[in-house]
């Protein structure tokens, strides 16, 4: 018998997916060491609210400044800056 008549009694049947079947299929290689691997959410970083950028130029004593309290506060350059600019405008000079 040659390799391709013995290929010939091969016919394709379609898989059975339903609800029932998907489950006992799961629970079968979950028992065997397979998990489901599909993303849970979106892949990548979650985009930020704070999509304006400013590109001030400053003395560096100025820059230097900003950095460190950021630094020692904890927060971002740009963080520190949003907060200095809620107390300016709680102190009503916006002239």
């Amino acid at each position: 018998m040659s390799g391709s008549n013995r290929l010939a009694g091969l016919t394709a049947r379609p898989k059975d997916t339903g609800p029932a079947e998907v489950r006992k299929v799961d629970e079968v290689g979950e028992a065997r060491g397979f998990v489901d691997r599909t993303p849970r959410k979106k892949p990548g970083r979650k985009p930020s609210p704070r999509t304006h950028q400013l590109h001030p130029k400053v003395f560096p004593r100025v820059g230097e400044a900003i950095a460190a309290e950021a630094e020692k506060q904890g927060i971002t350059q740009g963080q520190l800056i949003e907060q200095l600019w809620e107390l300016y405008e709680k102190s009503g000079d916006t002239r």
